[in-house]
């Protein structure tokens, strides 16, 4: 009784653990409880924390511990939405971004205007202020998005980019209001800000990434490169807030330069991820939930007119924009209500701009009460119009979100086809060091969302006593599952006791039907003449998978260029389009830029027959091996080099192959880089591949051969007949 009677068990709770403990719990049950209801869990938070709040039952204040969490849930909202944009697919509709978000401002805040001052009797600057609360908005569904893994998609994009310009603008327009009330708009007004805003932009920009690459290539500690990803944003919050913008595009801003240096498939994205979804943005959801005064609607007529009028018009305002965007940009229905979603949920801008204005007095009254640019009704009414747009955007934007994944999963399954179903990557290991950075890569390569497509392998030698031999794979196999886990992959662990290696390997890859094999040097071990040895070759003799031999020398994150040499006829060889599917898949995910070193006949057919996968490569002609050495001269830091290689007598073989790794020792040392020999017809004993598959494979080889002799004779006689002089009747 004595320790309850210092527990202090009021209301509203005071104890910080009893307070945490109850936000957990929200958490926890509240989407559980009320999904039954067909309720969106976003909805359910904001209306849990309505329920807990000070105009509910009262249990918890707004205090600064609920402020400062929702501050970070709101900034880790636009955090994620730069981090997870597609950059080149940005890149390309960043004009049409500036568009939407011009036309999705213009709209709202001329309607805005309308509605406030032909409809509500506002002044002309209260107008305005009601036209900005509708121009801006919060990307509230873009968790959602981000869980159905859609982020990509092209309307996302561009929904996105609209967003930093709508609420740059709304923001814009609301410093404008508040200096013309209090008599501080001059032209050092505007040269300040310009100038702000562009060192602002200059800063995170251009220095931001080179110390991000710095930091990432130095320390390879997941909790030092968390708690570095998060400083760097909320700093780039705060010099957007000291510019005189809002914070929220700051983060959008550090969320983008970091963009290429946290892949999707990265740890560290999902640790990211794991803690913004489990913790921030859910105390962002409850604070905005504990905004709500379900009594002050009925105080008066005024404040239920206000939230009708102003909800209804911001909804039409926000449905033509989604709706044009549909039309203009040829969207489907449901790429159309998820632009909706994004762009309809109004909070954290919309509340500071109704609390500027609320704050703002412009004059007395005769009884000497002040006169606000916003009155309470519209503070009131503006709470109400929060939680309902909230809930719309949520309902219309996850059933968007949620057909569009569908039909993505659906065109996945089309376009993968059977032999990339069942893709299986095999990673062999016997050194600790190396363990994260082959895993890393076998994740990176995966071209298909299975779980269970990497295995581990330790070969432990016969002679080693059983308790020596099983320690040793035990704790290689270990980390490496911990290393996959950490990504939220599968990996499946294998320990084979074989007296030779290669017997080893070869048993596994028959017994598992292996397609991929990855292979990795140290990068402080030196490179022999025959790459790994004797054994090495017998293993790419015997193994006719696509194999990978890998020496990490930075993360693959960190890379700039992919510089990668294609050796001529190479597009004549069966395994050609897995390894250039695997090289895509890389490039995806690292976001480095291609520069492709081939014949002119290669460069032909990867134009004509890869136009999409390869638009943004760089194309150089390389013709003979004996000039392997100039890359040297043009390879530079943090650019990692991909040599794609052939087995003995084959189509794409060149004697000088047999010296590249001696070239990679001498000349290469301060770069990454990855060997890769393709599948080929007829070599050694075709281990990795299901006798049936192996069969369509070569047929698919000689029809494909085939095609290409008709292609030339169908272009020669084409080119003959062009050239031939017209039939006038004298032959």
């Amino acid at each position: 009784m004595m320790l309850l009677s210092l527990l202090d068990i009021s209301l509203p709770l005071k104890n910080p653990v009893l307070q945490f403990s109850l936000i957990l719990f929200i958490i926890l049950f509240a989407p559980l409880l009320l999904n039954r209801l067909k309720i969106p869990s976003l909805v359910s938070l904001i209306l849990a924390g309505a329920l807990v709040g000070p105009h509910g039952l009262n249990l918890m204040l707004r205090d600064s511990s609920i402020i400062l969490f929702g501050t970070v849930g709101l900034l880790y909202i636009m955090f994620l939405a730069g981090l997870e944009i597609d950059v080149a697919d940005f890149r390309k509709n960043s004009g049409n971004s500036i568009i939407f978000g011009l036309y999705t401002f213009l709209i709202s805040i001329v309607l805005g205007i309308v509605v406030g001052f032909y409809i509500l009797d506002f002044s002309l600057l209260s107008s305005i202020l009601i036209g900005s609360i509708f121009a801006s908005h919060t990307l509230l569904v873009y968790p959602i998005i981000s869980k159905l893994g859609i982020a990509k998609n092209r309307a996302v994009n561009i929904s996105i980019g609209g967003t930093i310009i709508t609420d740059t603008l709304a923001l814009l327009v609301l410093a404008v209001v508040a200096g013309m009330s209090s008599g501080v708009l001059t032209t050092l007004f505007w040269i300040k800000l310009l100038v702000s805003i562009t060192l602002f932009g200059l800063v995170v920009l251009l220095l931001f990434p080179v110390i991000a690459r710095w930091f990432f290539k130095r320390f390879e500690d997941s909790v030092q490169q968390y708690l570095f990803v998060l400083a760097m944003v909320f700093f780039a919050g705060f010099l957007a807030e000291m510019a005189g913008v809002d914070a929220i595009i700051g983060a959008f801003l550090g969320g983008l330069v970091l963009n290429r240096l946290i892949p999707n498939t990265s740890p560290l994205m999902n640790r990211i991820k794991f803690v913004g979804n489990a913790i921030f943005i859910p105390f962002f959801l409850i604070g905005v939930g504990m905004l709500i005064d379900i009594r002050a609607f009925f105080k008066d007529y005024e404040t239920i007119k206000v939230a009708a009028i102003i909800t209804v018009a911001a909804t039409v305002a926000k449905y033509l924009s989604a709706w044009i965007t549909q039309k203009l940009f040829g969207f489907s229905v449901d790429q159309r209500r998820l632009i909706f979603g994004l762009i309809s949920a109004h909070a954290a801008v919309a509340l500071a701009t109704v609390l500027i204005g609320y704050n703002i007095i412009t004059g007395y009254t005769l009884e000497g009460n002040p006169v606000r640019l916003l009155d309470e009704s519209v503070l009131n009414g503006t709470i109400l119009f929060i939680l309902v747009t909230c809930t719309l955007a949520t309902v219309i934007g996850q059933k968007g979100a949620q057909n569009i994944a569908l039909a993505e999963a659906d065109e996945d399954v089309t376009e993968t086809g059977v032999l990339t179903a069942e893709e299986r990557i095999l990673i062999p290991m016997n050194d600790l060091t190396t363990v994260d950075e082959l895993v890393n890569l076998g994740i990176t390569i995966k071209s298909h969302k299975t779980r269970n497509a990497l295995y581990a392998l330790h070969v432990a030698d016969n002679s080693m006593s059983d308790n020596a031999a099983a320690r040793n794979a035990g704790k290689i196999l270990e980390k490496a599952a911990v290393s996959a886990s950490s990504t939220d992959h599968e990996l499946i662990p294998l320990i084979r006791y074989d007296s030779d290696l290669v017997n080893g390997i070869a048993g596994v890859i028959r017994e598992q039907k292996i397609t991929d094999l990855i292979m990795g040097l140290h990068h402080k071990s030196p490179l022999t003449d025959t790459i790994l040895g004797s054994a090495s070759e017998n293993i790419l003799g015997r193994c006719n998978v696509t194999t990978f031999i890998y020496k990490s020398v930075q993360p693959l994150a960190t890379i700039r260029r992919t510089i990668v040499v294609i050796p001529a006829r190479a597009e004549e060889e069966i395994g050609f389009d897995h390894w250039l599917q695997k090289l895509s898949i890389i490039l995806k995910n690292t976001g480095s830029r291609l520069l492709l070193y081939a014949s002119q006949p290669t460069h032909a057919f990867l134009k004509e027959s890869y136009p999409e996968t390869l638009s943004d490569a760089e194309y150089k002609v390389f013709i003979d091996w004996n000039d392997f050495l100039v890359l040297s001269r043009e390879i530079k830091n943090d650019d990692n080099l991909i040599v794609v290689m052939s087995r003995k007598n084959h189509l794409s073989y060149h004697s000088k192959m047999a010296r590249i790794p001696l070239y990679l020792n001498r000349y290469f040392r301060k770069n990454s880089f990855i060997l890769i020999y393709p599948v080929q017809s007829g070599s050694g004993e075709d281990i990795g591949d299901d006798s049936s598959v192996q069969s369509v494979r070569k047929t698919l080889g000689r029809f494909q051969g085939l095609k290409k002799v008709f292609d030339r004779v169908d272009a020669a006689f084409k080119r003959k007949k062009t050239e031939s002089p017209p039939n006038d009747g004298t032959a």
